[in-house]
């Protein structure tokens, strides 16, 4: 089977290089990690025991902030290295643990590369962010006695049936799974219909509710306002957008501004992908709003002059802090089929939150926000300029969304503890 593997990938990678390529060549992707990737890594305390946490993005990196804290309370014996798979993944990470963990990029499946990369890693136990399970990593863990863990487990509507598909060739990965720590019990069925242990499958919640940090204001808040010039006029935040997202945003934006009951209206757009920013400001540019790029004013540390309609929060780590100002935030990448950005972190922080209907990648916080009034789900165009004009001339309206956002996210806190509970039993019962 691993020859078989082998053989795909080379296959894909053939078909994915001329993407690849314009991807490094373009947009500045890829370029770096290539040693790590190809399986050249090192720890910094190879004298002890380690846990390996692989999470592939900016939002799975997230996820593992309280995991990490509790298992180096739990077990202290054990140093935690963090894998990350995109650029984006990579420099969050950094930005949270570089001055404390060893951070690298996950090293690709090949059969021999793998081996190498665990080899040099020598994990006592591989905990995986979501679904992160890859075929001759599974293959190779069960041949050392390595257990590997999903953790804040989840299997999407789009990705079930595709498993299911080719169930015998995933069945054997799935099997070797110690534990599957699923978000919800439709995704813990999910685990054991393509081949878990039902003995080792668990629901915790998601991981996100915990990292979600329930506040009413942000550090560094005060700064960004006062680096916008942003006064008692209402800010809409449109975060984690995606291509296609924006051109609607400004139209919507620029059918608002026309009613005199929201002529102070300020949008701040938060394009996903960083490497979207440069198209995102000219798209801004051309719809004839005076506008602010946030790197500039955050690199030259200096106000905006007057107070420009829209900014284009163009750095990384700083959404959080605009949301904080918001009085209603969109949540990207949901018009469009993208499976959506995480709708958590406004809701943590009492604001007004709405998505529109392409949530796949976030279904349980959705149905738990919506069933409880906690959020707004807009089918179209015409249904979010329609929520927004209620939204801006109802704050009563909005507070009540708001509040009962919060609530939410308060109440399904707790997954955390369950699934480091489940890992340290895993760790004391001899299995590693």
């Amino acid at each position: 089977m691993r020859i078989a593997f082998d053989l795909l990938y080379l296959l894909g990678i053939v078909v994915y290089s001329p993407k690849m390529i314009y991807r490094i060549l373009r947009q500045n992707r890829y370029r770096s990690g290539w040693k790590e990737r190809l399986g050249n890594i090192s720890r910094r305390r190879p004298d002890k025991s380690c846990i390996w946490i692989h999470a592939v993005s900016v939002g799975e990196v997230n996820a593992t902030k309280t995991l990490i804290e509790q298992l180096h309370e739990q077990l202290p014996d054990y140093e935690i290295v963090l894998s990350a798979t995109t650029d984006t993944g990579m420099a969050r990470a950094k930005a949270l643990y570089g001055e404390n963990l060893s951070v690298f990029y996950f090293p690709f499946d090949f059969s021999p590369v793998m081996t190498k990369a665990i080899r040099n890693i020598n994990p006592a136990a591989c905990l995986l962010m979501e679904l992160e399970i890859w075929p001759n990593l599974a293959a190779i863990a069960s041949e050392k006695n390595i257990p590997l863990v999903v953790v804040n487990g989840r299997i999407s509507d789009r990705s079930f049936p595709r498993y299911l598909k080719i169930r015998p060739l995933v069945k054997p990965m799935f099997s070797r799974l110690a534990l599957a720590l699923a978000q919800t019990a439709e995704y813990a069925e999910r685990f054991k219909a393509l081949g878990c242990d039902p003995a080792g499958v668990i629901v915790t919640s998601s991981l996100k509710y915990d990292t979600a940090q329930v506040a009413d204001t942000v550090e560094g808040g005060d700064v960004l306002a006062a680096q916008l010039n942003l006064g008692d006029e209402p800010l809409w935040v449109a975060g984690g957008t995606g291509p296609d997202e924006e051109r609607i945003i400004l139209d919507i934006f620029s059918r608002l501004k026309k009613d005199t009951r929201f002529a102070s209206l300020r949008l701040a757009i938060v394009p996903r992908k960083p490497e979207r920013f440069d198209e995102v400001a000219a798209l801004i540019e051309a719809s004839g709003f005076d506008f602010v790029r946030y790197s500039t004013l955050k690199n030259e540390n200096k106000a905006a002059e007057g107070k420009p309609a829209v900014i284009l929060g163009d750095t990384m780590g700083d959404l959080r802090k605009f949301y904080s100002l918001a009085v209603v935030v969109f949540v990207g990448r949901t018009l469009t089929p993208m499976g959506g950005s995480d709708m958590m972190e406004p809701a943590a922080l009492g604001k007004c939150t709405i998505f529109g209907p392409h949530t796949f990648n976030f279904k349980q916080t959705v149905d738990a926000l919506l069933s409880a009034g906690g959020a707004v789900e807009v089918k179209d165009v015409n249904e979010l300029l329609a929520t927004m004009q209620k939204c801006l001339a109802d704050p009563h309206y909005a507070r009540q969304i708001a509040a009962a956002g919060q609530n939410v996210i308060k109440q399904n806190q707790g997954a955390t503890k369950k699934s480091v509970d489940a890992i340290v039993r895993l760790m004391q019962a001899g299995r590693v």
